[in-house]
């Protein structure tokens, strides 16, 4: 069975966010046709899709590598992401669904749940699955999409800071949710606007440098989850 490309392009992506493959190191399709198990086709068609996306580039005599964003490109877009998620908010209080609200309930619950623990690594997961289920309640694909892309970008290029009061941010979300359940779109675009500019503070701009160098071979199993 052949793994469609968009399978290895979220592998290759994946491992260049953690850091397996560092800033500016060269991405053979041979090589990583094996290190993935598949064959250079969707290999070749995963590096062109990270190119488009800012992930890869593409130099003269060298081939694919992995790209080197500098310290305004990142800002740039951490700046991108706090105009843009207010907005996705707003969205999602006009046209969210019984099931994303419910997700979104069940996301603070837990996260304040979390918070009381202190179980930080469990809360930066819980936060990125309800920043993600806010901009998919926004029922707008295109933005969701730049939204994800912008999530992506900024975990590879910063690191973040464990909230100092994460009990207080997780009422942010809570509140948040409240507003898009009522359908107050501006009240929505208004919390999320204050949540965001705290969370700048959080960034770490990341040294380049690798992070890791485990395995991540795609499967066929994948197209089934």
């Amino acid at each position: 069975m052949r793994v469609p490309a968009r399978s290895v392009c979220t592998a290759i992506r994946d491992d260049i966010v953690s850091g397996v493959y560092e800033r500016g190191s060269k991405l053979t399709e041979e090589l990583l046709a094996r290190r993935y198990g598949v064959s250079r086709v969707p290999v070749r068609e995963a590096l062109r899709t990270l190119e488009a996306e800012g992930f890869v580039v593409t130099r003269r005599h060298a081939g694919a590598c992995v790209a080197e964003p500098g310290e305004q490109e990142a800002a740039d877009l951490l700046e991108i992401r706090t105009l843009l998620e207010p907005l996705g908010a707003a969205r999602a209080a006009r046209r969210r669904t019984e099931a994303h609200l419910r997700v979104l309930r069940g996301l603070v619950r837990l996260g304040q749940e979390r918070a009381r623990r202190d179980q930080d690594e469990d809360l930066r997961s819980l936060g990125a699955w309800f920043h993600e289920t806010l901009a998919q309640a926004s029922g707008a694909d295109g933005l969701t999409h730049m939204l994800t892309q912008l999530r992506q970008k900024t975990a590879w290029m910063y690191t973040v800071d464990a909230p100092a009061r994460p009990a207080e941010s997780w009422a942010e979300h809570g509140a948040i949710v409240d507003a898009v359940a009522r359908g107050d779109a501006e009240r929505a675009k208004i919390l999320t606007a204050l949540h965001a500019e705290r969370a700048v503070a959080a960034h770490r701009l990341r040294r380049p440098g690798r992070v890791s160098s485990s395995q991540h071979a795609v499967h066929t199993t994948m197209l089934r989850n």
